[in-house]
């Protein structure tokens, strides 16, 4: 359930109708039906500084036939008939990476932020248990691995300019991964190359054509 408020909340601090809708969960009509009155009353994005309790008195001006301040989210049906996937992959994977698996598999439109809610509002046992850790015993080399991916970010190709999607895929072996508080500097090459760990890289002589700077 969202407050009617926060739609004026995000609003308020520059997100356009549609990112509040994606934000919230809630249908793009229903957010154009609340902000109408404050639009019709000249407030704009980014004014004098507006608290809960201000808009929660505009709300309650504007709308008085309102017996509540909630609003079922629309979209949280979308998430619903994957209940049972998101609850049993709760038990040994994050909310953001059970997200970016549903999205890619092309299950789920709804944002993280959404679908985060949903599963705090609707799975709070389970959400609760997810964030702690549970200690392991060690496991045989190359018997398991931990599997994590998703978007980095935008990277400009400095030989060309132009813009590309980055995307990574990572797999640490399990008898790699390091015990919680655990913290080891990492070495650079010529670090490593010193200590006899292997030899330093070639010194790069010119750009590589895809961008990467490698030859």
């Amino acid at each position: 359930m969202v407050d009617i408020v926060e739609i004026y909340v995000h609003w308020y601090a520059g997100r356009s109708k549609s990112q509040v809708s994606a934000s919230l969960g809630v249908d793009r009509k229903t957010i154009r039906k609340y902000l109408a009155p404050a639009e019709a009353a000249g407030i704009t994005p980014g004014g004098p500084p507006m608290s809960e309790a201000d808009w929660a008195k505009l709300l309650k001006s504007w709308f008085p036939e309102l017996v509540g301040r909630r609003l079922n989210q629309v979209r949280w049906g979308e998430i619903e008939p994957h209940r049972d996937y998101v609850k049993q992959l709760l038990e040994t994977t994050t909310v953001t990476t059970i997200h970016q698996r549903l999205r890619d598999e092309g299950k789920l439109k709804v944002s993280l932020s959404t679908f985060r809610r949903w599963v705090h509002e609707n799975l709070p046992e389970e959400a609760a248990r997810s964030k702690v850790t549970v200690l392991r015993e060690n496991v045989e080399p190359g018997s398991e691995a931990q599997i994590d991916y998703g978007f980095l970010g935008r990277w400009i190709n400095p030989a060309t300019g132009k813009r590309h999607r980055i995307w990574a895929f990572v797999m640490v072996p399990a008898d790699q991964l390091q015990p919680p508080g655990h913290h080891e500097r990492p070495q650079l090459p010529a670090q490593q190359a010193a200590e006899g760990n292997h030899r330093a890289p070639d010194q790069v002589t010119e750009a590589d054509p895809r961008g990467w700077g490698i030859t």
